[in-house]
């Protein structure tokens, strides 16, 4: 589901071209890391978000990207803002979203023209609080001075293209662009605590338990 969910949202919605830039948060995650690989074979800079040292390493040394923030280290919108307008001093041309909260306010304000916002997960707003988010700044008026598009979405919705998808990640994986990146628990009395890493970021790629031999 994350391949499936990575490919056809970042390419039907996010629709990169060559050299554009591309911001990615919780690029260490399973779809993330997906995409961000993704987008390096489409020839785009890519700038992950993640949360620890280790991951910022693994996403520039193994995978590629061309930059990475530790979102620890930058734990408000005024601090990530200006760490954005380092690395990415020409703005941002596609964000892929997975998080919601401060990261993606500071993201607004630097999107170019024309900019795509893919919606895949909002994860800080999952402890109770999609129904009452937490309030941040306006942003709408950057999409619309920008003429930007926001899309939301699910993978489900691409359920009945599978074969295309299984093609063309495939040929990826064999000519070595795309790595498939998992952490492995061993043990099925372990898969409570495997469930409740998810949501303190202790995982690399797609999270998996193995009950058996």
């Amino acid at each position: 589901m994350p391949g499936r969910t990575a490919y056809f949202s970042f390419l039907e919605s996010g629709k990169p071209k060559e050299g554009e830039t591309v911001v990615v948060s919780a690029a260490a995650g399973a779809v993330g890391s997906t995409v961000a690989q993704i987008a390096k074979i489409k020839g785009c800079k890519v700038v992950g978000i993640a949360g620890s040292p280790e991951k910022c390493s693994f996403l520039t040394e193994k995978l590629g990207l061309d930059a990475c923030i530790n979102y620890k280290d930058f734990n408000t919108q005024e601090k990530m803002s200006e760490e954005l307008k380092r690395v990415c001093p020409e703005g941002i041309d596609i964000y892929y979203d997975n998080v919601g909260g401060y990261i993606s306010d500071s993201v607004y304000p630097l999107i170019n023209l024309r900019a795509r916002i893919i919606i895949c997960g909002q994860i800080t707003q999952y402890n109770g609080q999609l129904d009452q988010p937490e309030l941040g700044p306006r942003f709408l008026h950057h999409i619309l001075y920008q003429r930007a598009t926001i899309q939301g979405i699910l993978s489900r919705d691409y359920a009945g293209r599978m074969n295309e998808m299984v093609a063309q990640m495939g040929q990826w994986l064999k000519e070595g662009k795309l790595q498939a990146v998992e952490t492995c628990v061993e043990g099925f009395e372990n898969l409570p605590e495997a469930l409740n890493s998810l949501f303190h970021g202790k995982n690399v790629g797609k999270l998996v338990v193995k009950v058996a031999q």
